[in-house]
């Protein structure tokens, strides 16, 4: 092939490509998102309507059964949705229950997957929940340092043997390996472009 039509060929796709990333990431960039600033959570303001159907939020609240009962207290005592009303939720919703089904266990028995992973998974959706009827986003920083502070209360004693070191001997063959094989495909390369170039 003419090397000069294969060039223009290249170019042309580059910009084709360039051109159809771009558009993309301008509509990307111009859609509305959720997102939090000042710690507050930014949404357009709506009314939303309750069960017996009376508007009475001026902001989003979801739509769950429960979701109206933790906007109303969101609403009372915060005014909107904020991460403040988030943490209240969590702490008052949230942890009693995971914490009194980890104070009713041994704390040798916490290190055991098996005894935990109801009360962790129902933590995770519990925070979910509550954060999806709020309309803040999941997961969150607040959520992050709630299992953060979790996991150094209850879990920092626990053995990690399984996240240890591999031997010696499979760290040296796993770093040799490709060290070895970049002379080998450097070679082939070379070789390649002899055989298949008659200039070189």
């Amino acid at each position: 092939m003419n090397r000069t039509l294969l060039d223009k060929m290249t170019v042309t796709r580059f910009a084709l490509v360039f051109l159809g990333s771009s558009v993309i990431l301008l509509t990307w960039a111009s859609t509305t998102v959720v997102c939090l600033v000042n710690d507050k959570v930014t949404v357009q303001p709506f009314t939303v309507a309750d069960a017996t159907g009376n508007t009475s939020l001026p902001f989003a609240c979801g739509s769950h059964s429960n979701c109206m009962g933790y906007c109303n207290i969101c609403a009372d005592f915060y005014g909107a949705p904020t991460m403040e009303c988030l943490l209240q939720m969590l702490n008052y919703f949230c942890m009693p229950q995971f914490e009194h089904g980890m104070k009713s266990m041994n704390s040798t028995d916490w290190c055991i997957w098996g005894n935990v992973n109801s009360l962790y998974s129902n933590l995770s959706i519990c925070t979910e929940d509550i954060s999806d009827c709020l309309v803040i986003p999941w997961p969150n920083w607040l959520v992050e340092q709630t299992f953060v502070d979790i996991h150094s209360r209850f879990f920092k004693e626990c053995p990690t043997e399984e996240f240890s070191d591999p031997p010696p001997a499979i760290v040296f063959a796993l770093v040799i390996t490709p060290i070895c094989l970049i002379p080998v495909m450097v070679g082939l390369v070379v070789l390649k472009t002899k055989n298949g170039d008659g200039s070189s």
